[in-house]
């Protein structure tokens, strides 16, 4: 007896898909901006901080949760009916917009200050206006930003919310690093600041 095995065949469900591909679109974009971005010449690096690395390797493992836990291509996270996945379509694709939006703004405020590691470099000044106006780590908020949306255009639903708490505690040992440098650096003025803007998730009202 012979049995003859076939792959289940993909069906292009349209939402899903559109938001699939809008979604891996702004990932180029985002992804860009940090691997085709020409490092800026600094003179003068001042202090940094090594901790930053322990951040950086779990906001990793939380993007690696979100791109290797993947339910079936182009189905949506959750069978709730389509006005559902209309409006969950509709906010994954925003997010992913704007993540990629405010990554780039930032990048460009940033300008010869901006590293992947947190450091200050000599003449280091403190950035409070653009999307810093908004948040003090916009690059963290479009991180994070693009791990849910990611999360939501791809992943199996059982793997979100541990990405999203592993790669949240990444952050904060990243903007607890680099805050300890602002706070050596700039004081008083740094203290006003971070009482004013909140850390990574803009005021709503």
């Amino acid at each position: 007896m012979h049995f003859h095995w076939s792959p289940e065949p993909v069906i292009l469900n349209p939402l899903p898909t559109a938001v699939f591909a809008a979604v891996m679109l702004c990932w180029l974009v985002f992804a860009g901006a940090f691997l085709l971005r020409r490092k800026p010449s600094v003179t003068g690096e001042r202090k940094g901080d090594p901790a930053s690395k322990l951040g950086i390797w779990l906001q990793g493992v939380g993007y690696a949760l979100v791109w290797m836990l993947q339910r079936r291509m182009f189905t949506p996270p959750l069978p709730l009916g389509i006005p559902f996945e209309i409006l969950l379509g509709a906010v994954t694709i925003g997010l992913a917009a704007g993540s990629v939006w405010i990554t780039l703004a930032a990048i460009r405020t940033l300008g010869r200050q901006w590293s992947f590691q947190a450091r200050l470099v000599e003449g280091h000044q403190l950035v409070t206006d653009g999307p810093y106006g908004l948040v003090r780590h916009p690059i963290y908020t479009g991180m994070f930003g693009m791990l849910v949306a990611t999360g939501l255009a791809l992943s199996h639903w059982v793997a979100l919310l541990p990405a999203v708490l592993v790669f949240s505690l990444g952050m904060a040992v990243r903007v607890r690093s680099e805050e300890r440098l602002l706070r050596e650096a700039f004081g008083a003025d740094f203290e006003e600041y971070a009482r004013r803007v909140p850390a990574v998730l803009p005021r709503l009202l």
